[in-house]
């Protein structure tokens, strides 16, 4: 495992191939090595809007995330970057720069959904980039944001309320901010300077008096779902960066360059993302990734959400922790047992003298093992995996309880065979087999004996294996 990361370049996450999303191997095997604690900041917007270059400059690139100039969107699916954060250490910024929604060339809302929903399951900050003002064109266009409840879930019960307590999507969904391009207005409410901060609540608040109930519910449904899901929301506005087609080329562009309010603009975006992020979470406030923690793994998220859409399922949040709990428990399990081999195999030289002195060994190796596995487990509920893991530990001492049984057995034979072979050889010869021979003969057994019983480390069947022996060995005192 490696405790930093490194990419050149972003590389796609989540493929979208004729509508249908997939993980891509490549980029969960590098989420996989990430042991730090990560920070996920993930942008939406319609194509051709600039989102690509707001993340380059997140990444502290110039180019990276693929900017569109044409009419067609060059982001398919969501593609990823992991880099070191600039200003919290130990920690990585795992970047997401998603496909352009509209795109008319898919055709397809409902793919558009799951972009979005994707985008706000994953990441800690969710950034929203439009083109001009808060107007309520602007925000009839962030329809995916009220069809959010029909595409995730809190829980899995069946007879749970059809509108769920708000508190549940607030626990897990990310801090939002909404970024305004080529904004050309200027931010006055009744003749008074406001901050875009203030702008936003503005345009937030509920329209009424049209005298149509439910023209008025469609226009306030947006509305509300933004206070209601994101509590913790921030707006910024940037100007133009240069006049003319320019744009086209604003990747090659220098900050001189560019008009000097945009690029102090985008400094104080960045600034902001960088200090306020949080490092992504799950409802319970559970801390995705970390060496040192009881976390799940952002990779697993991943895979769990992704086929939950592939499966044309709504994707449940609780069922998520769940499968995701399973994967990192069962994780937890195969490493708390390898500490515990390593451990054992660093100590264990069989055969032992005593059954009681292999148990302790044990012991003191599971209860070391048991702690690795509380490390790095989380929502064992009813201690299912813990359970697992001392049965497994159990076996174990089964099977070394054999082994050492076995050491010993093939210890004392060994030792028997080579301290009685000589003597054995004497008696084949007729060594013995004349007056006073007998004598001799029961003399030599004695020292035998004796060099048999000062040999140590025979372990537990050293009494066995000898009576044994002794018993055959009785055969020649026939030889008078």
């Amino acid at each position: 495992m490696t405790s930093e990361v490194y990419m050149p370049s972003p590389v796609c996450l989540v493929e979208n191939l004729n509508g249908k999303l997939k993980a891509n191997q490549e980029a969960l095997g590098i989420l996989s090595n990430i042991e730090q604690p990560l920070v996920v900041v993930a942008i939406v917007g319609f194509y051709c809007t600039g989102k690509s270059y707001l993340m380059n400059k997140l990444a502290g690139k110039k180019s990276g995330f693929s900017l569109g100039s044409t009419v067609q969107s060059h982001t398919r699916g969501n593609w990823m970057w992991c880099v070191p954060h600039p200003q919290k250490e130990g920690s990585t910024l795992v970047l997401l720069d998603t496909e352009g929604l509209g795109d008319v060339e898919k055709g397809d809302n409902q793919n558009d959904c799951w972009i979005f929903a994707l985008a706000v399951l994953l990441s800690s900050t969710f950034v929203y980039n439009s083109m001009g003002a808060i107007n309520q064109q602007a925000l009839d266009q962030l329809q995916y944001v009220t069809e959010l409840t029909d595409r995730i879930r809190t829980r899995s019960s069946s007879d749970q309320d059809e509108v769920e307590d708000s508190d549940e999507f607030v626990s897990f969904f990310p801090d939002f901010v909404w970024t305004l391009r080529d904004f050309t207005l200027e931010l006055k409410a009744n003749g008074h300077p406001i901050s875009p901060d203030e702008y936003l609540e503005n345009s937030l608040r509920p329209i009424y008096g049209t005298g149509q109930n439910n023209k008025e519910t469609e226009l306030n449904l947006p509305r509300f779902c933004i206070q209601k899901f994101f509590p913790k929301k921030k707006c910024f506005v940037f100007e133009r960066p240069v006049s003319g087609k320019q744009i086209s080329h604003l990747e090659s562009l220098q900050d001189q360059d560019l008009k000097s309010d945009f690029v102090q603009q985008v400094a104080e975006f960045c600034s902001y993302v960088f200090k306020c992020s949080k490092v992504k979470t799950l409802s319970g406030g559970i801390r995705v990734n970390g060496p040192h923690e009881c976390v799940p793994r952002l990779e697993s998220l991943v895979i769990t959400y992704v086929n939950a859409i592939s499966s044309g399922s709504q994707s449940c949040i609780e069922n998520a922790v769940l499968a995701v709990s399973q994967t990192e428990n069962a994780a937890a399990v195969q490493k708390a047992i390898a500490h515990y081999d390593q451990k054992m195999s660093q100590k264990l030289q069989l055969p032992r003298e005593t059954l009681q002195e292999l148990i302790d060994m044990h012991r003191a190796s599971e209860k070391e093992a048991i702690k690795i596995f509380m490390k790095n487990s989380f929502k064992d509920i009813n201690q299912v995996f813990r359970t697992q893991l001392e049965t497994s530990l159990e076996t174990k001492l089964e099977e070394f309880l054999k082994k050492n049984a076995q050491a010993s057995s093939d210890r004392c034979i060994a030792l028997l065979q080579d301290i009685f072979s000589p003597l054995e050889e004497d008696v084949t010869q007729g060594i013995y087999s004349k007056p006073g021979g007998y004598r001799l003969f029961i003399q030599k057994i004695q020292e035998l004996k004796k060099k048999y019983y000062e040999e140590p480390k025979k372990g537990i069947q050293a009494s066995k294996i000898t009576c044994m022996f002794w018993e055959v060995a009785h055969l020649f005192e026939t030889v008078e």
